[in-house]
């Protein structure tokens, strides 16, 4: 990964209104008082006036400001705006002082944030592929005004895809798509049109993808389900596009999630076998209508070349067995029952195998109430086994 870009300048966060060597762990009387008090003494905001920077860069000094700021009155608040607003964007970047840069953004006056958000202005790209930094930029678009949302947005138009691979910046992209208007945000969605399957098996696209089914407007979220339609199949069994998979059929039309369970019951034994894969099996049967649940429930009664049923496979199998659960939850009462017919048979076969013991857990409670559970949860073979499988029927 190419090294974080720096910002400009970058010295170390100030620490207090006197010159102290940081490396050395240096400071001052106050804060070494305070560290040493806080247990006994009430602090106040106006006991470290002057100090409010140095306080700012410091693990417990960040946090009782930031503790303060929430309650604190608009004068107070002034007060300590004032000391940290020409170090604000040293500590944007510093691992203690960027929760407090968080606190105005999100408890400073309109005014206060405006000119934090200032501040940012040409740093906005540095800012997002920082470690702490990002945290700042993703706090001032939930916060500032659309007209500074749109400004933040713009430096990252150049440098999108840059700041979509960072581990930092994707969240700030994110963060992007769920908060700013669809006005400002054309530039970067059009971006990512066109290289839906690239980045659904990216370890920060998958994200972005999933933000923009969540968030973006229904003719852009239509573009995407289009290109995922095309790749479903390599999607599926994929590290990262499986999520992206399980986002489409959950927020995807009736038409999309009726195509992807035709794909998975065509492939159903190995899509169940594997272990990213059956996550997406899982997700189809969660969203399925009770005819395309009993359709599952006929395949899996279907035998492999060597004469063995896919449900005793699934059954033993250390992520198919999950699938069949899913199955036994998702299934409506008369079709339970059916299934349980199907089900005791072949938990026979395969009764010694952990995995099946996880099945074997869901027991039929004989009961005519249709609002009863119809699950009791077996106290053996073992505890663990049993919580995988608290479930009540709905």
């Amino acid at each position: 990964m190419p090294p974080i870009p720096s910002l400009v300048p970058l010295m170390e966060p100030p620490r207090g209104p006197r010159d102290h060597d940081v490396g050395h762990g240096m400071r001052s009387a106050l804060l070494d008082e305070f560290k040493t008090n806080q247990k006994t003494k009430r602090y106040e905001l106006k006991d470290i006036y002057d100090h409010i920077v140095e306080f700012s860069g410091d693990q417990h000094g960040s946090r009782f400001i930031q503790t303060k700021l929430e309650t604190a009155n608009s004068d107070e608040k002034d007060r300590v705006f004032r000391e940290i607003q020409s170090n604000a964007l040293q500590l944007m970047s510093d691992v203690f002082g960027n929760y407090v840069i968080q606190k105005f953004f999100e408890h400073g006056d309109q005014t206060q944030k405006r000119t934090l958000a200032n501040k940012m202005k040409g740093q906005v790209f540095a800012l997002s592929t920082q470690m702490y930094a990002c945290r700042v930029v993703q706090k001032a678009l939930e916060h500032v005004l659309t007209d500074q949302q749109a400004s933040i947005v713009k430096e990252i138009e150049n440098r999108v895809m840059d700041c979509l691979r960072d581990q930092n910046g994707n969240h700030v992209i994110q963060k992007a798509i769920e908060r700013v208007p669809a006005e400002h945000m054309q530039v970067i969605v059009s971006a990512f049109v066109g290289r839906v399957q690239e980045l659904s098996t990216h370890p920060y696209g998958c994200r972005v993808i999933q933000r923009m089914l969540e968030h973006c407007e229904p003719q852009v979220k239509r573009l995407v389900l289009e290109e995922i339609r095309g790749c479903e199949a390599t999607l599926i069994p994929d590290q990262y596009g499986n999520y992206v998979t399980q986002h489409a059929i959950e927020l995807g039309s009736d038409e999309d999630r009726a195509r992807v369970f035709e794909l998975i019951k065509s492939q159903l034994l190995a899509f169940s076998q594997h272990k990213y894969a059956s996550n997406v099996v899982e997700a189809s049967l969660k969203h399925a209508t009770n005819e395309q649940r009993r359709e599952i429930m006929m395949t899996l009664r279907e035998k492999d070349p060597r004469g063995e049923s896919y449900l005793v496979l699934m059954i033993k199998d250390g992520f198919g067995n999950y699938v069949v659960q899913r199955l036994l939850d998702t299934l409506e009462k008369s079709d339970y029952i059916a299934f349980m017919d199907i089900l005791q048979p072949e938990m026979v076969k395969a009764k010694r195998l952990a995995s099946s013991k996880q099945v074997q857990a869901y027991e039929y409670l004989d009961n005519d109430d249709t609002t009863a559970s119809p699950y009791r949860k077996r106290t053996k073979p073992s505890e663990q086994l049993v919580a995988k499988c608290n479930y009540e029927y709905r």
